[in-house]
């Protein structure tokens, strides 16, 4: 079984927790699936639960370089050398990054939902949207990208994960992929 869900900010990667935060089981219905991969608490986006373990590896296998793709809302807005050190692959303290592939967007998608709680909104800094796709999955990896050329994310949402994507599923919502 191949699940897809829309996973909330605020949503911890996990079925349980000792601290009483939200996880997946207020959301999953389905038994004895797992995340394959995770996103950070503060993360939004697709999200694939699985019961096959050998597809799990597969999609989180970083030698298999599994495409996965966000949309970022970033503190700042780009230059081009900033683009351009994030395409050629940023070092960071745990070494560099692969090659990404990065666009500007003209405007946040319309497509988009609000967040629950909204980014915090200050007139005098300005702020862009950037589609950044990764072929690893270290931790935090896209936040410390762009931090590092100091452009702080403020919003980021996974929208696709090699062949599946999140189509208009809708925050906190499921689809049954296979």
């Amino acid at each position: 079984m191949l699940i897809a869900l829309n996973k909330p900010y605020g949503v911890l990667c996990q079925f349980t927790d000792r601290e009483g935060r939200c996880t997946l089981a207020e959301f999953v219905a389905q038994k004895d699936v797992y995340p394959a991969g995770r996103l950070d608490y503060d993360s939004e986006g697709l999200l694939l639960l699985t019961d096959d373990g050998a597809l799990a590896h597969r999609l989180t296998d970083p030698r298999r370089h599994a495409p996965k793709t966000y949309v970022v809302q970033v503190e700042g807005v780009p230059n081009e050398a900033a683009l351009a050190t994030l395409r050629r692959g940023v070092v960071l303290n745990d070494g560099p990054c692969r090659p990404a592939e990065v666009e500007l967007l003209a405007k946040a998608p319309g497509w988009l939902w609000p967040r629950d709680p909204p980014v915090r909104f200050r007139k005098t800094v300005p702020t862009a949207w950037l589609r950044i796709t990764i072929r690893e999955g270290r931790n935090r990896q896209v936040r410390r990208m762009t931090a590092a050329v100091g452009l702080p994310t403020l919003r980021l949402i996974r929208t696709r994960i090699g062949d599946w994507v999140l189509d208009g599923l809708a925050p906190g919502m499921t689809r049954v992929l296979a």
